[in-house]
């Protein structure tokens, strides 16, 4: 017997963000959570050792271009926990220890205006790069304040462009006109809570009276715009996204007219400067011919406008490779792809008879390589990084054709002695085998282990040097693993669509088949196996607690989904349906209510022990969904633990000291579950 009913939620009162009667149960349950897991000297010196792997000064501080030649960069330490915009130049960042250009002190602006600033990031006007919008969060919350700022004066422009707090949409057309879509009232936003009206705004003039250029639906996801200034090749594109996959989209022309852009709704399409890209995520067929889902194909953008279906195909998956993505450089377009969850990177260069293929330099044969930035505005340099479980990442600065030249270096932040990096392969339910990687211990030592996975939105799971993980736990004589489940994009579309909608449960075998591999290979037990998944990956564990509970030994999960039947009535929820379905809908909600985790807890079953993260700022994912299993779980006798941060958004922490906080918090409760020393 189920505990929760489809119309019976008594514990939805906690879905009151700020309502005191639910405020008063998060701090108890807080409370309860800190004083059980913290406050002794190994809590102490186990945040202590995080926050130096977080602050530490000779990390890589990873710049990008934004089309002046500068290296700018967003950086946070110890002395300044909110962080430093700031750029230098390509000659001082080869210095061990750069002379940087303090642009904006995050610090001192939320000392001065006393408010919780947090960076959401920068628009660049160009050309002239001398103005850009910046955007701060009110704790970590998606929705952002945008003011302009001048990088001469290194200060907000007095009466310039300014919007307040609200999921907004912005960029430059000129250094007098923006476009816009944010929340001007009743009927500016769609139900998802993003803009659906975009409006051509110009300086000195009232936002209200801006000249609305194109509308989407209420029942769309967001309507957007968007300016490309690359001499030559101005233009102007709106559109609407339909779902989180399917986007109409137009060329704007001076006159206001809206051309179609005829391309697949559910393809991902780029312009730069005469070439369209498209990438597909169904077939096509088009001028006689059906091209696979995941290929990659390219055309002259105004003969493709104008009729002409001339496409060359770049790329076509296979069963082993998928495209991971694609960048341009001013006459380059780099591919990177995915063979067996490892990167490879090419360069493709248009020439008179077709498209030309060479390797990318810079590359390591060992480790993940991926692309950190281009300028194409300014020539054909790019900036490319390496990493690996047990190496750092190194930064490298090469051009297309020309020297490779190595720039930073991270340090080590835990001993790798004795670990090495494993892929296997497991056989989920319907036979389909799906990779993972180990790192841990050589041989089979059944210890502590901890698994995570995603499974969702296309995403893919690679390699990457993790100080924190490294340290706190594969230190310690821990096992870590990562799995590349159905729904994440390892093998591209395909490999996403088998978990999509009715196909959800897929991806919880996939993880399932994943946990017994490890408990057969001798690497781990079922009770030394501890799960973490955050977000999507929180639905996850979430689905590993209520239909696996034999499976894993304890289950943390952050920022999660877990109510299914009231996921897409709370705040971001809505722009999701595609990807889980629509509770609405009495055929989806068929197949939600099979796995919804809030309506499949049971009476009668022992769960593992579990702790839910999450933020009262989250406003992506309601912090509602996990207040109301730990609550069921509780009322249940189970052993549940819970923190909320009170700020922190949709990563659950706004800096990086409650950062180490909840990263000792959630290996503290993991280790102490597992049987660790």
């Amino acid at each position: 017997m189920t505990l929760i009913d489809e119309g019976d939620d008594p514990y939805r009162w906690l879905e009151q963000l700020d309502a005191e009667p639910a405020a008063a149960w998060v701090r108890e349950r807080n409370a309860a959570t800190v004083a059980a897991l913290t406050g002794d000297d190994a809590f102490v010196a186990a945040q202590a050792e995080i926050r130096q792997v977080l602050d530490a000064d000779d990390r890589i501080p990873y710049p990008g271009w934004r089309g002046d030649g500068f290296y700018y960069g967003f950086w946070r330490d110890a002395a300044h926990p909110r962080g430093l915009w700031r750029r230098t130049t390509l000659a001082e960042y080869r210095r061990p220890e750069p002379a940087w250009d303090v642009l904006l002190d995050l610090d001192a602006l939320a000392a001065a205006e006393d408010e919780n600033w947090v960076w959401g990031g920068v628009t660049v006007l160009r050309p002239g790069h001398r103005r850009c919008l910046v955007s701060l969060s009110r704790g970590g919350k998606d929705a952002v304040v945008v003011r302009e700022y001048d990088l001469d004066t290194r200060s907000f422009v007095p009466d310039g462009f300014t919007l307040a707090e609200a999921k907004s949409d912005v960029t430059w057309i000129d250094v007098d006109r923006i476009y816009v879509g944010t929340d001007l009232g009743p009927g500016s936003l769609t139900v998802s809570g993003y803009p659906r009206v975009i409006r051509r705004w110009r300086r000195g003039t009232p936002l209200g009276a801006a000249e609305i250029v194109y509308e989407g639906q209420a029942e769309d996801v967001s309507a957007y715009a968007s300016h490309d200034p690359t001499p030559g090749y101005e233009r102007d594109f709106v559109g609407r996204s339909l779902d989180f996959y399917r986007t109409r989209s137009f060329l704007l022309t001076p006159d206001g007219d809206r051309i179609p852009v005829p391309v697949p709704e559910d393809a991902q399409w780029d312009v730069h400067r005469q070439w369209l890209v498209i990438r597909l995520r169904t077939p096509w067929e088009v001028a006689g011919v059906t091209h696979p889902a995941g290929a990659l194909l390219v055309a002259r953008f105004d003969d493709f406008l104008a009729g002409g279906r001339d496409l060359t195909v770049l790329f076509e998956p296979d069963e082993r490779t998928a495209l991971s993505y694609h960048v341009w450089t001013r006459n380059h377009l780099i591919l990177a792809t995915l063979v067996d969850v490892r990167r490879r990177l090419e360069v493709l260069t248009p020439d008179g008879s077709g498209w030309r293929r060479t390797p990318l330099a810079g590359v390591s044969a060992d480790d993940d390589t991926w692309i950190v930035d281009t300028d194409p505005d300014l020539g054909d340099d790019y900036l490319i990084a390496s990493t690996g479980y047990l190496r750092p990442p190194t930064l490298r600065l090469g051009r297309v054709g020309g020297p490779v030249e190595t720039l930073k270096r991270e340090p080590a932040f835990f001993d790798t002695t004795g670990l090495t990096v494993r892929q296997f392969f497991a056989t989920s339910a319907d036979g389909t085998r799906v990779p993972y990687t180990v790192v841990g211990p050589p041989t089979a030592s059944a210890g502590p282990t901890l698994l995570t996975g995603y499974g969702g939105f296309e995403i893919s799971l690679t390699p990457h040097y993790d100080g924190v993980i490294g340290r706190g736990w594969l230190a310690r004589g821990g096992s870590y693993v990562v799995a590349n489940i159905r729904g994440g994009g390892e093998y591209g579309p395909r490999w996403h669509r088998a978990a999509l909608r009715e196909n959800r449960p897929r991806a919880y075998e996939d993880f399932a088949a994943v946990a017994a591999d490890l408990v057969a290979r001798g690497i781990t037990t079922a009770p030394q196996l501890g799960v973490e998944g955050g977000s999507n990956g929180g639905l996850l564990m979430g689905a590993m607690l209520t239909r696996c509970p034999t499976l894993v030994g304890a289950v943390v999960a952050n920022v999660p989904l877990l109510d299914m039947r009231r996921y897409h009535l709370l705040l971001a929820g809505a722009s999701w349906t595609a990807e889980y379905g629509d509770p609405d809908d009495p055929d989806d909600w068929a197949f939600l209510r099979e796995y919804s985790p809030y309506h499949n807890v049971r009476a009668g079953v022992t769960y593992p022990p579990v702790l839910f993260v999450t933020s009262t700022r989250d406003d992506r994912v309601h912090p509602g969904h996990a207040r109301k299993m730990a609550a069921l779980l509780a009322e249940h006798g189970h052993d549940v633990s819970y923190y909320e941060n009170v700020e922190g958004g949709h990563g659950a922490a706004s800096n990086n000291e409650q950062r180490a906080f909840l990263s000792a918090l959630t290996l503290r409760f993991l280790w102490r579950r597992l049987g660790g020393r």
